[in-house]
C-alpha cells in the first residue's frame, strides 16, 4: 500500500491550525490566559511603544475574524489584570508584567515550535508561507463580500 502526500485543502490546513493552537494553549492555561488573550498580548509587544487601543482593536480583529466588541472586552481583561495599561485617552502600553508573561509564554512555546519545524527544508517552508498567505487573502476577500 502506497501512501500520497495529501494536497493541501481546508481540512489539511484546519488539522494544522488546531494541532499548533492546541500547544499553545496548553501553555496558555498554565498561566491562566486565552488564546484571544494571547494574540492581543502579542500585537501590544511588538508595538513600538503605547498603540492606539482601536489600531490594537483592528489588529486582532483582522487576525481572528472575530468581532471588534469581543477584542474590546480582551482589552478590558488584559487591562484588568495589569499586563495592559491606558496611556492617554485612546492608547494602550504594555506593562512590565504583561511582557514578562509575553516572554514566558513565547519563551516556553519556541523549543515545541523549533521541534515541529526541525528538518522541514527551507523551500518547503517557502512554498507553504506563499500558498497559505494566498489562501487566506483570498478567504479574507470573500469573508469581506460576505459579510457586506
Amino acid at each position: 500500500m502506497t501512501t500520497t502526500t495529501p494536497l493541501v485543502d481546508p481540512r489539511v490546513i484546519a488539522l494544522a491550525h488546531y494541532a499548533g493552537r492546541a500547544l499553545l494553549q496548553h501553555v496558555l492555561d498554565r498561566h491562566g490566559m486565552t488564546f484571544e488573550q494571547s494574540v492581543t498580548l502579542r500585537l501590544a509587544a511588538i508595538a513600538d511603544g503605547p498603540v492606539g487601543r482601536e489600531q490594537l482593536v483592528d489588529g486582532v480583529t483582522e487576525a481572528l475574524k472575530t468581532d471588534a466588541g469581543q477584542v474590546h472586552g480582551v482589552l478590558d481583561e488584559l487591562i484588568a489584570a495589569r499586563l495592559l495599561a491606558p496611556a492617554g485617552e485612546a492608547e494602550v502600553r504594555i506593562t512590565d508584567a504583561g511582557r514578562e508573561l509575553y516572554a514566558t509564554t513565547s519563551g516556553e512555546t519556541a523549543p515545541v515550535t523549533a521541534r515541529i519545524y526541525d528538518g522541514i527544508p527551507a523551500e518547503d517552508l517557502a512554498v507553504t508561507g506563499r500558498v497559505l498567505t494566498l489562501i487566506t487573502g483570498r478567504a479574507g476577500t470573500e469573508l469581506a463580500a460576505l459579510t457586506r
